[in-house]
């Protein structure tokens, strides 16, 4: 069915009773090409691959892994860059994402708090009561400031224990049913049910150590946003003295106060049946509100991969994710970095033997080891399929990816290229 337009910005009817926010251009000139075949692609995002080239670290993990695989595969692709957000932005994971999938991550209809990105990669279903947002647990010193925002990077059947007292501490504030769900190690999910709510509230997380956790702060006038900054300040303040006996979580941290945006799906725009594989519930959340069907696999890459061959036959669209390059990089960990790139790299022979049409190799973001986080630099590209115009690189490594024919693009336009070489795009006009 056509997108029906109304009049209110930034919304269209794809059904009736159904408002999502309207497709980007780009992704209506897809939408409207799109043919379906039975090729198949895969794309493979090595979460937070891309590294950086300093005076003290002139080779990134990438140029010091060993990857025969990747680099034999190099050898017939097309390398290149892409730039997750815009020039100089940092991304998170879950606009990093999104850009991957088609979703220009800079158009506000497309902006997705983290909360939900949690909240619906634990299968938690939300209600248009509903705000969510994504929670940190972290250790507070005797000055009650941050010295550790991962809480030690607790298990997650310790984290579990937690939110499950907390659970238990705090039912309602004011009329506000609370909804405490563990999420994965440190993280968690706290989410407010009632009418009347809005997601305009800063973060209570001030990113770096040292500091005091943040007050929740409405940042409109709205009085729907100060009710829900009200209630998330009253709910700190009763989680505080219901943990502060924990040994490492006795403290705590809101971020990505949102709500369900309704983005159109994979499905409706690229004509694809689509699946995710990924263990972390961030990128199912992401996943999820594409419309892909996320499966349940292991904490492994060769779980991963398992699950990969076990569902082959049933989709023609696989989003296949690997974490611990990032959790790696934001530890400052080279060693383990190289390690989780090698590792890929090893189960890297059973996916090509899978036989798909095009193949993709990307990040969502850099995260250098140097930097110990997301950076603003492009990350390494590699597309693969028999449509592609080989260039001559030798390698998958930032170094090669800068000299690749596809040069420097913006992520949101990986899907096009992806498509086309899947022969799954019709000629655009006449």
């Amino acid at each position: 069915m056509k997108p029906v337009f109304r009049e209110a910005p930034g919304a269209i009817l794809i059904e009736p009773r159904k408002v999502i926010h309207m497709a980007t251009a780009r992704q209506q000139l897809l939408q409207k090409l799109a043919v379906k075949t039975d090729s198949k692609i895969v794309l493979i995002v090595m979460d937070g691959v891309g590294g950086i080239h300093t005076m003290n670290s002139p080779k990134t993990a990438l140029e010091i892994a060993k990857t025969p695989n990747l680099d034999a595969l190099a050898t017939r692709s097309a390398l290149g860059r892409a730039n997750p957000a815009d020039v100089g932005i940092t991304p998170g994971s879950g606009p990093g994402h999104l850009a991957l999938f088609g979703y220009d991550p800079i158009v506000p209809a497309h902006e997705i708090g983290r909360g939900v990105l949690e909240a619906c990669g634990i299968n938690f279903r939300l209600n248009e009561n509903m705000v969510a947002t994504r929670g940190n647990f972290c250790t507070l010193g005797a000055d009650k400031k941050i010295t550790d925002r991962r809480a030690g990077r607790i298990p997650s059947e310790e984290g579990a224990r937690i939110c499950a007292k907390l659970q238990a501490a705090i039912k309602e504030i004011d009329g506000v049913k609370i909804h405490v769900l563990p999420v994965k190690e440190y993280r968690f999910c706290t989410i407010f049910e009632a009418p009347g709510l809005a997601p305009e509230v800063l973060d209570t997380d001030p990113q770096k150590v040292g500091l005091e956790t943040l007050p929740a702060k409405a940042f409109t006038d709205s009085a729907a946003a100060k009710k829900t900054a009200d209630i998330a300040n009253k709910f700190i303040a009763k989680a505080f003295e219901t943990i502060a006996d924990e040994p490492k979580a006795n403290g705590l941290v809101l971020r990505g106060f949102s709500v369900d945006p309704g983005l159109p799906s994979f499905q409706d725009l690229y004509k694809l049946n689509p699946c995710a594989i990924a263990t972390y519930p961030l990128y199912r959340g992401v996943a999820s509100l594409a419309g892909m069907k996320v499966l349940e696999t292991g904490q492994t890459i060769a779980e991963e991969v398992e699950t990969l061959k076990a569902v082959w036959n049933e989709y023609d669209f696989f989003f296949f994710h690997v974490k611990k390059t990032d959790s790696s990089g934001e530890d400052g960990n080279l060693d383990y970095k190289v390690h989780v790139i090698e590792e890929f790299d090893a189960a890297l022979a059973d996916i090509l033997k899978l036989g798909p049409n095009v193949i993709a190799i990307t990040g969502d973001h850099c995260t250098p080891y140097v930097m110990k986080g997301h950076s603003f630099h492009p990350v390494p590209l590699l597309v693969c399929g028999e449509n592609c115009d080989v260039d001559d690189t030798k390698a998958f490594s930032e170094s090669e990816c800068l000299r690749g024919s596809i040069g420097t693009i913006y992520s949101e336009k990986l899907m096009g290229l992806l498509l086309a070489n899947a022969g799954k795009l019709n000629k655009f006009g006449s």
